[in-house]
């Protein structure tokens, strides 16, 4: 792992080699994702297949890539009463924060006496992307599908990747029926948002795509953004903790490694005013990481991906997390009313030493798809917002026309558009 202090010469420039960054995609990665894209917009669920095998693993015809209700049914009855009520507990949290984010019609008068104002519907077809890669991310079948139900979309479909034998795990499987998904797909990688984004026989095109995923997923999303309407572009796991000299060395580290654990391109930080407790929180990382069960992945983040940095001041701090922009932020600070307002670019704020990231990533009910690569300058986390369209309405009576004609008048000779002028001005000459 990294140790930079801030007394080092060029600390500015060093630490803006970890902190400042943009996720952009190698030429390698956006033409091996162009390539697919081409592949399932030709071949359809052929396509998917032979993609399925190839990166997978698993031969799946297209008539067995939609999963069946018997096989909920036996995923049903191989999941056990504690994770069923797991699931139940973390999905009424995430519905109740849902159902509190929605937007409201309303409507108001404007000078002229025009009726104007905006009503919300959910999507009717959206896209939800579950990797199940490494590990089954059961709980963001939660983040997801769940809020997805609680926005009221009716078409609820999920692609998600199949292990070798062609199978998805049956916690995995149980928690997206019980969620709410309406059809679920053994499709993974670039080839699912592919379908999904330009429809196949088999998977019928959506309207909106959400849900985290690999680089390959990421970058189809991207490519396709436009054709499609997509959420963000989550990738890679980040956390960065912001503590004084009042937080507990062993509950950081194990907020650190449970970001580590991702692996890959994870990164982790950990930035302090106390001396001491850096080098207890670097002695904790070894020591906790030898006991964890995915020491390999760990490893490779803290060898690659990790930073312990001593700071001038907190607001030092402040100014290293706005220009991470973390996916996840633990701030860990007596001050914690005079800091939090100006943390202003992070996808997650977890507030105090009792406030453990994980609980967020299962449990708390804000969504844990959250945007990573530097992405929180620009966008926001998952929200219920984001299923529902938005659609301005506007209605006019004679009174508020007759008020409004000569400003539009106006407008139209500006503009040299006389036909705009007239659509107002024959309404009124009656």
């Amino acid at each position: 792992m990294r140790i930079l202090k801030h007394d080092e010469p060029n600390f500015e420039e060093k630490a803006a080699k970890f902190f400042n960054r943009r996720a952009i995609p190698s030429e390698v990665l956006r033409v091996s994702v162009e390539r697919i894209i081409s592949m399932v917009r030709s071949d359809g669920d052929k396509a998917l297949s032979a993609l399925t095998q190839k990166y997978d693993g698993a031969f799946i015809s297209a008539k067995d890539l939609l999963i069946k209700g018997k096989d909920l049914s036996k995923a049903k009855n191989a999941v056990s009463n504690k994770v069923k009520k797991a699931i139940d507990i973390s999905q009424a949290n995430v519905k109740t924060f849902a159902l509190r984010g929605l937007r409201k019609d309303w409507a108001m008068k404007n000078t002229q006496g025009a009726t104007i104002g905006e009503v919300f519907q959910p999507f009717s077809r959206v896209g939800v992307y579950v990797p199940g890669g490494s590990a089954p991310l059961v709980s963001t079948s939660l983040m997801t599908v769940a809020i997805a139900e609680a926005a009221g979309v009716e078409e609820i479909v999920v692609c998600t990747p199949p292990n070798k034998e062609g199978e998805i795990n049956s916690e995995l499987l149980y928690a997206l029926d019980h969620s709410g998904a309406t059809e679920i797909y053994k499709v993974g990688g670039a080839q699912a948002i592919a379908a999904l984004s330009v429809g196949t026989k088999r998977i019928a095109q959506v309207e909106k795509i959400f849900g985290p995923g690999n680089s390959f997923v990421v970058e189809a999303k991207r490519q396709l953004f436009g054709f499609v309407s997509v959420d963000l572009l989550p990738g890679p796991s980040e956390i960065f903790v912001l503590a004084d000299s009042s937080a507990r060395a062993d509950w950081i580290a194990s907020d650190l490694l449970a970001q580590a654990e991702h692996g890959g391109d994870s990164q982790v930080a950990f930035a302090t005013t106390s001396v001491k407790l850096l080098e207890r929180v670097r002695l904790e990382l070894n020591s906790q990481a030898k006991r964890l069960k995915r020491r390999k992945q760990i490893s490779e983040v803290i060898r690659n991906g990790a930073i312990l940095v001593l700071l001038k001041s907190i607001k030092q701090g402040i100014e290293l997390a706005n220009a991470f922009a973390p996916e996840h932020l633990s701030l860990i600070v007596k001050n914690k009313e005079g800091v939090l307002p100006k943390l202003k670019t992070c996808g997650a704020i977890f507030v105090g030493s009792h406030s453990a990231v994980s609980v967020g990533d299962f449990l708390a009910g804000p969504s844990h798809t959250l945007p990573t690569g530097g992405a929180g300058k620009s966008f926001s986390g998952l929200t219920a917002d984001m299923f529902q369209r938005r659609t301005s309405v506007i209605e006019l009576n004679e009174k508020s026309l007759k008020k409004s004609i000569p400003i539009v008048e106006t407008f139209a000779e500006i503009e040299g558009l006389d036909a705009h002028g007239n659509s107002v001005k024959i309404r009124g000459s009656e």
